[in-house]
């Protein structure tokens, strides 16, 4: 059994929504105003000059991991491209002369401007060699192939060389930045 439910604000200026507009000019009209005269409170940066300090839990662009010998630590498992949910990280795998290691990654590149920086990479990977703990914001960049970040590169990039917790109050913990 259906129950009938009285309609509010079926009248004629409801209707033609002149109530709703006359309230929504009203708002713009005294933000426009409190920011043309009231420059205290205006959100606008000076972006330039003036910078807004990244949140302390900010971890930053990706870097690789080496091993000890300078290889990187990646085994081309493919579990950080199969997790990021961008398809941002493209990995092309080779065999390794090494018999103690199957997979090495030819190619390792990741589109930067795709990506969501989400750490799911970081998550994925078994063996710990992407990371997103360099604190550094992505460049402004004139094309689009200039936007993706090989291996090299991701290898270069320096991180923290410890782990930052939000809620701690004393030292980050100890890690390995090798």
């Amino acid at each position: 059994m259906a129950k009938v439910v009285e309609r509010v604000g079926d009248s004629f200026a409801d209707r033609i929504y002149v109530p709703a507009i006359l309230a929504g000019l009203k708002i713009t009209t005294r933000h426009f105003f409190r920011n043309l005269f009231g420059q205290k409170e205006t959100v606008t940066i000076a972006y330039p000059e003036v910078k807004i300090p990244y949140s302390p839990r900010w971890r930053g662009q990706h870097r690789l991991l080496k091993r000890d010998d300078g290889e990187p630590r990646c085994v081309a498992c493919f579990m950080c491209s199969t997790a990021c949910p961008a398809d941002c990280i493209h990995i092309v795998a080779g065999e390794h002369d090494d018999q103690g290691r199957e997979k090495f990654p030819v190619r390792f590149e990741i589109d930067e401007l795709r990506c969501i920086y989400c750490g799911m990479c970081e998550e994925a990977c078994p063996c710990d060699a992407i990371r997103m703990d360099t604190g550094l914001h992505a460049a402004p960049v004139y094309n689009r192939e200039a936007a993706w970040v090989r291996k090299d590169q991701l290898l270069a990039r320096n991180g923290r060389d410890y782990a930052v917790r939000a809620d701690a109050e004393g030292p980050p913990c100890a890690v390995s930045s090798k």
